[in-house]
């Protein structure tokens, strides 16, 4: 049984189909009708056209009526219809053109407009501008022939245009293979500045059209990351600008210059010509191990800003890390936390002997490289650390030596890859203090590293940052940016703490990397997880696989119109539907040419932005950034050392200081060792 026979409207629904489908036939058929009636009249036109104007060729073939002359002569008499040439014309082609109006015509890929104005062109030449055939010297009978002929040939020309317009695909799908139109939108075109924002120009295409627009970052301290290949402009573009407009409205500033000195001259330039901006004047400091002459001192253990023994932990996880990235995966494992609290323990007794005379990093190396027959001694004897070494008085006190050795051994082999007099030096000294975001004396810090030194200054510039992200998350305290580019390069303790707390202390956090991939190499999956998560201003240049695919889901997904189309012998028929798919797909951003970016950024409550995502390009202006780097004066000498004749000592004067820490340490170890031996209560740690 059929549906329509067992619904109880299913038969007239049946014939109500039916009588509509007839209505429309019947309706095409009459429009074709009127159609061919209006070309019918249009060929008459042309016809008559012919007729009077070469009379005299169609007498001599014998081709003329006396009753055709007759209606002619009288429609000159009361129209004046001959009167020119060009009324017969002109009535022909309107007549032609109205029937080519109402043509349905299949469609055809290869008709373009091209052909179209060809043939038209073409087809105006040929039926209106032959006139003068008619007076050539050639007889009637030619003159006439060629007059016809040419007219003949204008005509087809314009019926082919004509037609031809009907059967032209108008909504070509292949004019955007690549959905370009479907995935262009909207951008802020408002700057919306305020007292710490970043803004950064763009160019952006919507709607066939390049238009002008604004990234307004607002909220800086939200964290900002910039990701993108080697090459994709995301230091020149974006970690540049926000050094240079931070400085500009005042924040106390602490860079990371892995390729040393790209950032450091940029900032040290950019600071001298806006030094108004701050209210106390700030002083620029530099962390250099390759050059003494060009670095200033710094302490970064100062025994001033530890005030518990957890502060010596962070500090020894930081270095360890740093020199051991196999470790970041294995955390709160034995053999990775025993040499970490060995070292813990060491910087923490440097900072309660004498009140921190000797706690420094290089001391604790130093200290670290004695046997261990010493080591332990020395430190068990200190009741506070004596609980924080059980594990170690366990195996010390059993005879275990070979796990102590392990141990130690764990801890030494890698720190002894610091060991180097420039290091010592600058470690040693404290020419200023960390807390870079002090009101009263604000600074901008550097930290330049080396990328064939890598390894080596990455665990020293490390505990930096670790004691860096201590003293400047407080509170009442100056506006400050934290810009670390190539942040796997260095491991950043506490940096995903830092972005979480930190934006209630006006801490503005920029980190710069690859991809995601590389992130979670060096920084473990759970803690890259967090800081991919918890970054709210996001800025991407090119980028590829997982990376492109996550960031194209962050950025969600819009309406966009998709058209289908079918052409077949008799007929055309579109069909469009709309559907969600993502707004910048993961192969757009893999793709993305250098300077083109992709993001997203966060608002305020009392400054929203509607449309946070961007695709654009960010607008530098580079005529303008080469004369200001031409312009640039060099990081200026820090340290002089010529000596009282005029020559330069710098070797003399760090090997100096190298070996007076090992001597201070000698001298204390020993020291120490023969106190333990004259007390009765500890002369037993002494293992004969």
């Amino acid at each position: 049984m059929s549906i329509s026979n067992s619904h109880p409207f299913g038969g007239v629904g049946g014939r109500l189909q039916k009588h509509s489908i007839m209505a429309q036939e019947d309706d095409l058929r009459a429009l074709g009708k009127v159609m061919d009636f209006m070309r019918g009249i249009s060929v008459i036109f042309l016809l008559v056209n012919c007729y009077w104007f070469c009379y005299e060729a169609f007498h001599v073939w014998g081709f003329t009526l006396d009753i055709i002359d007759k209606i002619l002569m009288n429609f000159q008499r009361t129209t004046g219809l001959f009167s020119s040439i060009l009324w017969t014309k002109l009535f022909c082609v309107v007549f032609l053109a109205l029937s080519c109006l109402g043509t349905k015509g299949v469609k055809e890929e290869k008709i373009t407009w091209a052909k179209i104005w060809t043939v038209l062109f073409s087809g105006f030449a040929f039926f209106f501008l032959n006139w003068w055939l008619l007076v050539l010297p050639i007889g009637k009978i030619g003159a006439a022939s060629l007059y016809i002929f040419t007219l003949s040939v204008g005509y087809i020309c314009l019926l082919m245009g004509g037609v031809w317009m009907s059967r032209l695909l108008k909504n070509n799908l292949m004019d955007d293979v690549f959905n370009t139109e479907n995935e262009s939108f909207m951008q802020e075109t408002r700057l919306m500045g305020n007292e710490y924002s970043v803004n950064l120009p763009t160019r952006f295409y919507y709607k066939k059209k390049w238009n002008n627009g604004w990234i307004n970052v607002v909220n800086p301290f939200r964290a900002s990351m910039v990701l993108g290949t080697p090459g994709s402009g995301k230091s020149y573009a974006i970690v540049n600008n926000y050094i240079k407009q931070q400085i500009e409205k005042g924040f106390a500033m602490y860079i990371y210059d892995y390729k040393f000195p790209d950032l450091s001259e940029i900032a040290y330039n950019h600071l001298l010509h806006h030094l108004d901006a701050y209210k106390v004047k700030p002083q620029f400091f530099v962390i250099n191990f390759d050059d003494p002459r060009k670095s200033h001192r710094c302490n970064p253990i100062n025994p001033a800003f530890m005030t518990d023994i957890s502060d010596a932990y962070e500090s020894a996880y930081t270095i360890m890390l740093n020199l051991n990235r196999s470790w970041i995966q294995k955390q709160g494992d034995f053999f990775v936390e025993s040499p970490i609290i060995l070292l813990a323990a060491i910087i923490w007794f440097l900072k309660i002997y004498e009140n921190g005379k000797y706690c420094t990093f290089p001391h604790a190396i130093e200290f670290l490289n004695r046997p261990y027959a010493q080591i332990f001694p020395i430190l068990t004897s200190y009741d506070e650390l004596a609980n924080y070494l059980s594990p170690f008085m366990d195996a010390w006190e059993g005879g275990a030596q070979d796990q102590l050795q392990g141990q130690i051994a764990s801890a030494k082999i890698p720190l002894s890859r610091m060991i180097s007099p420039a290091l010592y030096w600058v470690m040693t000294g404290d020419d200023f203090s960390l807390d870079i975001n002090n009101p009263d004396e604000p600074k901008v810090l550097v930290v330049g590293n080396n990328p064939d030194r890598q390894n080596i200054y990455s665990a020293a510039l490390g505990l930096y940052n670790s004691r860096i992200v201590k003293l400047i998350n407080k509170k009442k305290q100056l506006k400050s940016s934290v810009i670390i580019d190539e942040l796997p390069t260095i491991y950043f303790r506490g940096l995903d703490n830092l972005i979480a707390t930190a934006r209630s202390n006006k801490v503005a956090v920029c980190l710069g990397f690859q991809d995601f991939s590389q992130l979670t190499r060096d920084y473990g999956d759970k803690e890259s997880k967090v800081i991919q998560n918890t970054v709210g201003n996001v800025f991407s240049g090119q980028v590829v696989g997982e990376t492109a695919k996550t960031l194209s889901e962050r950025f969600g997904k819009v309406l966009q119109q998709r058209q289908s189309m079918t052409i077949n012998r008799n007929d055309k028929s579109t069909s469009i539907s709309t559907q969600m798919d993502s707004l910048i797909p993961a192969s757009k951003i893999s793709n993305l040419t250098q300077g083109m970016f992709v993001g997203a950024v966060s608002d305020n409550f009392d400054e929203r932005i509607d449309q946070k995502i961007f695709h654009a390009e960010i607008i530098v202006d580079s005529a303008k950034v080469s004369v200001e780097m031409k312009a640039y004066r060099p990081i200026p000498v820090i340290a002089d050392f010529t000596n009282e004749d005029g020559f330069e000592n710098l070797k003399e004067t760090i090997e100096a200081n190298y070996r007076r820490v090992k001597q201070e340490i000698l001298s204390l170890v020993d020291s120490e060792i023969e106190q333990i031996k004259n007390n009765s209560l500890l002369s037993h740690l002494i293992k004969q």
